[in-house]
């Protein structure tokens, strides 16, 4: 019987992510996602997408990662850590809230640069090895992947959960033209238990079933998406929303960051409204070039508060 010899193992690739600094990595074989076919489709149905148009688009290839990449046979997921003093939650009366993992560096362009290192380590072992990188900027179904991939389960807030981090966590993918000696086992089961905190906390009900989202009712969506055609109350938000988050026991008990790539750059508690308010684009430019918030922009954010 001849014996197979990999050049990339599945415990090489483990291991050269956890060296560039993600705290989680899987593997999965590409496949056809074909239950959340079926079920994005009846989500699409109810108009639950609003007017987030990008979501209609690519349908021939977002449940089937052969199909958005050539030659796919593998999808790499690593997730790390962002979990900071912010994702504890606000004051009860505090008026200009923002996601914690709008407080970093945009974890686009970090988690990128990552992916960067271990297909630049990749490759100096196995030359023909070819991939692309994804950081949710791509009709790729990355939380449904990382259950593939053994990383965690999806909460009934619609996030990725993981057993050690809670929903705290960032992904990115990288899908390989190589086959590999091992796959992870999916992750098997839930463990949200009874609990609907994330559901009975949503101040707006965009929850409407477990694990689907109304993104009309979104405050995240709101604040950072196009503004919805029905308008809601913001409960203080100006960029994104924890609130299905800070709720969450898995998330009480998770650990905080510990990558300084995630460390936060600011603290949105030390900016008054007023200084938001008043806040010229250049002060902008200058502390939030880097933010997540520079996608916003500053005139939105200040509409956001007007809200």
């Amino acid at each position: 019987m001849t014996q197979i010899y990999f050049m990339i193992t599945t415990s090489l690739i483990k291991k050269i992510a956890l060296e560039v600094g993600f705290d989680l990595c899987g593997v999965t074989p590409c496949q056809h996602l074909k239950e959340n076919e079926t079920r994005f489709f009846e989500w699409l149905d109810n108009g639950y997408n609003s007017n987030l148009d990008y979501m209609s688009r690519n349908l021939d290839k977002r449940f089937d990662t052969r199909k958005l990449v050539e030659g796919a046979h593998t999808v790499i997921v690593c997730a790390v850590s962002y979990k900071n003093h912010i994702s504890e939650g606000y004051p009860a009366d505090f008026k200009t809230k923002i996601a914690s993992y709008a407080c970093t560096t945009d974890y686009h362009t970090t988690i990128k640069e990552m992916l960067r290192r271990i297909t630049t380590r990749l490759t100096e072992i196995e030359p023909n090895l070819k991939g692309r990188m994804f950081v949710d900027t791509a009709p790729l179904l990355e939380k449904q992947h990382a259950v593939e991939a053994g990383l965690g389960w999806i909460g009934r807030q619609s996030l990725l959960i993981t057993p050690r981090f809670g929903s705290y966590v960032l992904l990115g993918e990288l899908v390989i033209n190589q086959e590999l000696d091992e796959y992870d086992e999916p992750f098997a089961g839930s463990r949200c238990g009874r609990c609907n905190n994330c559901i009975d906390s949503c101040p707006t009900g965009a929850i409407v079933a477990p694990k689907v989202i109304d993104t009309r009712r979104c405050i995240s969506c709101h604040t950072i998406e196009c503004a919805s055609e029905v308008e809601h109350p913001l409960d203080g938000w100006i960029f994104g929303c924890d609130m299905c988050q800070s709720c969450c026991p898995h998330n009480h008990k998770a650990p905080m960051h510990t990558s300084p790539l995630f460390d936060p750059t600011f603290d949105p508690q030390s900016i008054s409204t007023q200084e938001w308010l008043s806040m010229s684009e250049q002060e902008f430019n200058t502390t939030f070039s880097k933010s997540p918030l520079k996608r916003s922009g500053l005139e939105r954010i200040k509409s956001n508060i007007k809200i």
